[in-house]
């Protein structure tokens, strides 16, 4: 289950321990949400701290659109859960700390140093609608997923 998700894509199905402790499905939101999910390379960094609390101001705006955001990395559930309550998020953290799902999305780092950050934009019906990879534009991967967003149903 390896390879580069693209656009039109199915999106890779997972079940991942949220910072809560309970386990989170993709498919927990198929038919009801369009989901956010996005892959960044570890709590507690600048770039994702700043991507964090840019998901977390505009979380309210991406509800109105219909859709869950679910960040993910190979931080465990207590890293996530101290992360998030310093970033205020309002959504779920998910520990991949295996890498299984990062890598069945492909969202590794063009440089192969450091874990990809990686945005996937996914409808509804469970395909994905828009995919954006920068590492150093932590903040441009929100507006990335409001654009996409605005262009699928609610």
């Amino acid at each position: 289950m390896a390879g580069k998700v693209n656009v039109g894509d199915k999106a890779p199905d997972f079940t991942l321990p949220a910072q809560d402790g309970r386990a989170v499905s993709l498919k927990d939101y198929q038919g009801t949400k369009n989901v956010v999910l996005y892959f960044y390379p570890k709590d507690f960094t600048m770039g994702c701290t700043t991507e964090a609390k840019a998901f977390g101001e505009s979380y309210g705006e991406i509800a109105k659109l219909g859709a869950e955001v679910l960040g993910v990395s190979s931080d465990s559930t207590d890293s996530h859960a101290k992360f998030a309550t310093k970033c205020e998020v309002g959504f779920v953290l998910l520990s991949d700390s295996d890498g299984k799902v990062r890598k069945a999305y492909g969202a590794s780092s063009a440089l192969g140093l450091m874990p990809g950050r990686v945005t996937f934009v996914i409808d509804k019906q469970g395909v994905v609608r828009h995919v954006f990879s920068s590492q150093i534009q932590p903040r441009q991967h929100v507006q990335e997923a409001i654009e996409a967003l605005e262009k699928l149903p609610a």
